[in-house]
């Protein structure tokens, strides 16, 4: 089975982490929801989310994928922490994809993993992405990195994450169940 890590920092956007989480686990793929501080974690909006673990207990395990949440004040605090930019790093130098949607493509950009290739954020997040082509679009697939633009997004980012991790069958499946508005899919 594959495993997803979600981090969470304080002031995380709820919409987002929750998709995420919901969305993989629906695929039949592990995730496990890590707190950079104590747990329960409060969200950008008020709303409290209980971690799996402490994130420092992950320290040494191996993950499929590192999904990032946006949020702010949770996208810097995420940015500022030394064990959640070597996940980062550790993982795409593996090969293994990371993931991050609204102000967390700030934190793939500080750990060098944007560089020469296509993403995208939630507007003026990658302002300073350095060699990073910032495009507009909802979702950006490009080399084993996944970014998408923020709560809106958020739907379409964890479909693509389930699609990377379980292939586009197990994507149609769940998607065919969400009933969306007017037939929509991505």
């Amino acid at each position: 089975m594959k495993r997803v890590l979600v981090p969470l920092a304080e002031g995380f956007e709820e919409l987002e982490a929750v998709t995420i989480i919901d969305i993989l686990r629906r695929g039949g793929i592990e995730v496990v929801v890590a707190s950079l501080g104590a747990s329960p974690v409060t969200g950008s909006h008020g709303i409290r989310l209980a971690a799996d673990t402490p994130l420092a207990a992950l320290v040494e395990q191996e993950f499929d994928m590192v999904a990032l949440p946006g949020g702010m004040p949770g996208a810097d605090h995420l940015k500022k922490d030394p064990l959640v930019m070597d996940l980062v790093r550790r993982t795409h130098e593996k090969g293994r994809p990371v993931a991050a949607i609204c102000a967390a493509p700030m934190v793939l950009a500080a750990a060098g993993v944007l560089d020469g290739r296509r993403a995208t954020s939630y507007p003026g997040f990658l302002a300073d992405a350095g060699k990073a082509e910032v495009v507009g679009d909802a979702v950006v697939v490009d080399g084993g990195v996944i970014t998408s633009r923020g709560p809106g997004t958020a739907l379409d980012f964890a479909l693509t994450l389930v699609e990377e991790l379980a292939g586009p069958t197990v994507r149609q499946s769940i998607e065919s169940r969400l009933e969306r508005a007017n037939g929509a899919t991505s």
